[in-house]
């Protein structure tokens, strides 16, 4: 096997190529290796961040339940419930109850349609007839039918507030519910 000067020079180039692909392998293997190693780094970083953080927060807090405790006790004297201050039924509660003092204010009430309802059915079941849709009221407040209306005859306006003075007084008396 003769080999020639350009045979020879081709073989040193191509394992020249070879060693310098190997070594840039080994160079990326190592290059990866070392970024790997660099985000570990930097999630532990983050994470030793939080920590502190989360450690900083809890020690304000502890530090100001002590400043509350200390302004607690020398300035407004608050202290925990004790087992006597709890109440054991409804009627204790209720035993702590004032009565309205005479200048307190009227509670408020609220409106119920329930109660609109069942005046509107009660003024209904009174009348023996329902008042004709022609009927009208003259200026004096009593009711005139009119040329349609036949033999109705409306109530009295004075029988109606009545009725509805009645409801009224019923309704203050339950509370202004109805029961």
């Amino acid at each position: 096997m003769n080999l020639t000067r350009d045979r020879m020079h081709t073989i040193g180039w191509g394992m020249s190529l070879v060693i310098c692909l190997a070594l840039t392998l080994a160079l990326t293997f190592r290059v990866n290796a070392v970024k790997s190693q660099v985000r570990l780094a930097e999630r532990q970083i983050t994470q030793l961040k939080q920590e502190k953080l989360f450690l900083e927060t809890e020690f304000e807090t502890r530090a100001s339940q002590q400043q509350l405790k200390a302004f607690n006790d020398v300035d407004f004297g608050y202290s925990a419930p004790t087992v006597g201050q709890y109440l054991e039924s409804e009627r204790q509660l209720a035993a702590l109850g004032k009565p309205r003092s005479p200048d307190a204010p009227d509670p408020i009430r609220v409106a119920s349609a329930d109660a609109v309802k069942a005046s509107v059915r009660t003024m209904m079941a009174v009348e023996a007839k329902p008042a004709s849709p022609f009927a009208a009221l003259t200026m004096e407040g009593k009711a005139e039918a009119a040329p349609h209306s036949g033999a109705h005859k409306a109530k009295k306006s004075e029988d109606i507030s009545a009725h509805l003075a009645r409801f009224a007084g019923r309704g203050a008396q339950n509370g202004g519910h109805r029961e």
